[in-house]
């Protein structure tokens, strides 16, 4: 049946840019006010909402008590909730945020997701580095007072293959070395993960609990947060 002329046609998602980096395909799209992010045609994240992304950076601030200018490494720019939220909070000394992906990262500096994060790149507390965080976590000589870790959906539930090994023994040793005494790991995950969080246990991380993170549909988000030890 023909759509009558005065009822209006539902607005479709609208492919902004398509690019084929090292590790598929990533694409941005307007879905009416919203801006989404695909990779390999599985669905990353929106600007819909953005609570659980923000309390993954208070979470690991939470986690620190009154530790002073301590410094952070968030894994995975996304859409920008993480980073111009850290940004937002003074208390941060400085803030590292490592994209494998260079069309995410050039939608934030020139692109449509510039109006979430241009006032946090202009930050001089923000520096971001392009490389894989696999690789970065077991390459890196750099200490953090936090990492927060938002490049999947989960420890089970993986956008590349590639990513499995950040939630392995031997990936999380690295997220350690990565930490100062004392520091935090925060992981975001669309779901809790028991298993994880013993994995966690057996690499030697104290204090792991998981806290849940309410959404305005389905099941809560999750933040595993682990402490290295003193």
């Amino acid at each position: 049946m023909p759509t009558p002329h005065n009822t209006p046609v539902p607005e479709g998602p609208v492919v902004l840019d398509r690019r084929e980096g090292p590790h598929g395909e990533v694409v941005l799209r307007r879905h009416g006010g919203l801006l989404q992010i695909i990779a390999n045609g599985c669905f990353l994240m929106d600007t819909s909402d953005g609570r659980s992304e923000r309390r993954l950076v208070d979470a690991a601030l939470d986690a620190l008590d009154d530790r002073p200018a301590p410094t952070v490494l968030i894994g995975g720019l996304g859409v920008g909730f993480s980073l111009a939220h850290a940004a937002r909070n003074p208390r941060w000394k400085r803030i590292v945020v490592v994209e494998r992906e260079q069309a995410v990262i050039d939608w934030h500096r020139d692109g449509p997701l510039s109006e979430l994060s241009a006032e946090a790149l202009a930050d001089p507390r923000t520096e971001i580095v392009a490389a894989d965080l696999v690789a970065y976590v077991h390459e890196s000589e750099e200490a953090y007072d936090a990492l927060c870790l938002d490049i999947d959906n989960g420890p089970g539930w993986t956008v590349t293959d590639d990513n499995e090994g950040l939630y392995s023994p031997a990936g999380l040793a690295a997220c350690r070395e990565r930490l100062t005494p004392g520091g935090v790991l925060a992981v975001w995950s669309a779901q809790p993960s028991p298993r994880f969080e013993q994995t966690l246990r057996n690499a030697g991380f104290q204090g792991v609990r998981t806290e849940e993170v309410p959404v305005a549909r389905g099941v809560p988000d999750v933040v595993h947060l682990a402490t290295r030890a003193e």
